[in-house]
């Protein structure tokens, strides 16, 4: 885990406290201070069974903006926009339960089922072969997951032979017949999901969980040997087997498996904001936990290999609200076709910590190998639909789509002087969240600014990463005539978007930048690269 170096410490004060009328924060950039290459994959986002992200989400055949397949046009339009790399499927929840079979072959013959995860039924309409065509239409790339709640080793092995083995087999032949002559070639294998929580079917034991995916681990490399496997950690930090959980899995799956899973979801409670805005530091702390876990564990068995973090499920999400007995969908209710569930309506609030999460995922990719913002449309998600009506873009979809864009060559190191913010749950933190990321032509800069009421003067050393023009510069931040619960809704879909970061000026020299970043904003700042183009012509004459 690498968190911001810091070159002085202030004293902490709250966030709400009026007595610095102008806070400021010094920020120092080396383009030598290397973390790790970006890698694309820190932004993929989940597609689960669940509510209605599939069904009236992505797929909507009477829509009137469907396609040959069913799926929303629309809703791909605005997938496109977003950026997402990999798409986890198809949970989650559902998946310990799932019957792969059943979303395969001729649709009118898929029976219809019980979701007991999400007291639902579930139609099978879309499954594997519909939901790759989907992802090759949307451009990204596909994390499957198997079932170890009801199912097993067997089951596992059997699905990866349908979906990547090329033919000559029973199942590779039965996908040919059900239309897909190529395999998938899905790379990305989830061995379960969240098997610590008591909620999930089929909950084991680490000890349990560990001996099953282990074994499953083998026989599915044996299938093929080219896959990636992750493990499933631990459901959130408060677990009280988080920790010993992945201790135990990785005892049993450390020479097998190339990541574990990470889960964190976070909402602000009893109105304790500074804590919320805050997420990315409790983010930052249990990665790193995991990361200590992973490197005893190699230690301890003497392996030479790297296994990375998959933040497979991240996002703000209201869950007390969710937990609430009068609003929770699975305590009553008959049994009905994708229910609404957890459609949370996201804030300008929500998305600058979505915006703070992210700088965490890029400050630590060095141990994070990627990530997936849970999820995509819906269900707590930047992409809002209604059946047979609109699609709009949540606040939260911005910080997502303008840093996927952006975040390119190698994370930097960034040395941070601010001031500091008490907090009921993290301590004292830095007013100024940051990450940064550089390539051959560009710096680019991921600000947060935690005060709810001040403005923050940044100053920026670029003596180490001279620029010689300033690109862009955007934020995000409560509108004049809003408040920082305004939020993006079907009848106001652009309330809450990204505007133009007035007084951002770099110096003649480009060693020095100085901006000013609103109270409760998150801000993206795009450098031009002193001599990127030199640099570039001179990679264009190595390659002749």
């Amino acid at each position: 885990m690498v968190t911001p170096a810091r070159f002085s410490t202030r004293t902490a004060r709250t966030a709400h406290q009026k007595d610095f009328t102008v806070a400021t924060a010094r920020l120092r950039i080396d383009r030598t201070e290397i973390v790790a290459p970006v890698s694309a994959r820190l932004f993929g986002s989940f597609v689960e069974h669940m509510g209605r992200s599939v069904y009236t989400g992505i797929y909507e055949p009477e829509h009137p903006t469907a396609n040959f397949d069913g799926f929303r046009q629309d809703v791909l339009d605005l997938v496109r926009e977003l950026g997402p790399s990999i798409i986890r499927y198809p949970g989650g929840n559902f998946v310990s339960g799932f019957r792969w079979e059943d979303s395969v072959g001729p649709r009118g013959e898929r029976p219809v089922r019980l979701d007991l995860a999400w007291h639902s039924i579930e139609t099978n309409q879309v499954g594997l072969h519909e939901f790759a065509d989907w992802a090759d239409q949307a451009g990204v790339e596909i994390m499957q997951a198997v079932n170890l709640g009801t199912r097993g080793i067997e089951d596992a092995a059997a699905l990866l032979e349908y979906s990547n083995h090329p033919a000559g087999t029973a199942l590779s032949d039965a996908r040919r017949a059900d239309g897909r002559a190529e395999p998938f070639g899905i790379t990305l294998w989830c061995l379960g999901n969240e098997m610590d929580g008591p909620w999930q079917i089929g909950h084991k034991t680490a000890e349990e969980y560990g001996r099953l995916a282990a074994e499953t681990a083998r026989v599915m490399k044996w299938v093929d040997p080219t896959i990636e496997l992750v493990a499933a950690g631990s459901s959130n930090a408060e677990m009280p087997t988080f920790g010993s959980w992945e201790r135990t899995v990785l005892e049993h799956t450390a020479e097998l498996v190339e990541h574990i899973s990470l889960h964190a979801y976070y909402e602000e409670l009893d109105g304790d904001v500074d804590s919320f805005l805050a997420s990315a530091v409790g983010l930052d702390r249990y990665i790193g936990a995991v990361a200590a876990i992973i490197d005893d564990v190699l230690e301890s068995k003497n392996l030479d290999k790297t296994i990375g973090i998959s933040v497979d499920e991240w996002n703000v999400w209201y869950q007390t609200r969710f937990n609430t007995v009068d609003k929770h969908p699975l305590l009553t209710g008959d049994w009905v076709e994708h229910p609404r569930i957890i459609e949370d309506e996201y804030s300008v609030t929500d998305a600058v910590v979505v915006g703070s999460l992210l700088n965490s995922l890029l400050r630590n990719a060095d141990r994070v190998s990627m990530a997936n913002l849970a999820q995509l449309v819906n269900v707590i998600a930047p992409i809002r639909s209604e059946p047979g009506g609109p699609a709009w873009r949540q606040t939260t979809f911005h910080p997502f789509a303008l840093t996927a864009a952006a975040a390119r060559g190698n994370v930097l190191r960034a040395e941070v002087d601010c001031e500091r913010v008490d907090t009921v749950r993290y301590g004292a933190v830095d007013l100024l969240d940051v990450a940064v990321t550089a390539d051959d032509a560009d710096v680019v800069l991921f600000l947060v600014n935690r005060s709810l009421t001040e403005p923050l003067t940044l100053s920026v050393d670029l003596t180490g990463a001279p620029a010689d023009s300033v690109l862009a510069a955007q934020s995000i931040h409560a509108p004049a005539d809003g408040d920082r619960f305004t939020s993006n809704t079907e009848v106001h879909p652009d309330a809450v978007v990204p505007v133009a970061l007035t007084g951002v000026t770099l110096s003649g020299d480009g060693r020095h930048l100085q901006a000013e970043l609103p109270p409760l904003s998150w801000s993206i700042v795009r450098l031009r690269a002193r001599d990127a183009g030199v640099m570039r012509e001179a990679k264009e004459n190595n390659r002749g």
